[in-house]
């Protein structure tokens, strides 16, 4: 695993408190909730971007398949 870092950003003092609420609830702190609701975000991404990739690998290969035409009697 990888060294942890300090990062900061905004957020309503609302949602600071329902976080601290919830982490309280949990017996866990806020950094912990923080760091799940991250992991879950980058591995949802990561399946999005899994899809979108065979999406478009699927959709190259329909176009590489030569058009069938069929014959009028």
């Amino acid at each position: 695993m990888s060294t942890p870092r300090t990062i900061s950003f905004r957020i309503d003092s609302e949602k600071v408190a329902e976080l601290d609420q919830i982490a309280k609830n949990m017996d866990r702190d806020r950094s912990y909730l923080l760091n799940e609701a991250v992991e879950r975000y980058l591995s949802e991404q990561r399946r999005f971007a899994a899809i979108e990739s065979w999406n478009q690998s699927e959709a190259g290969a329909r176009e590489a398949e030569p058009e069938k035409v069929e014959a009028t009697a």
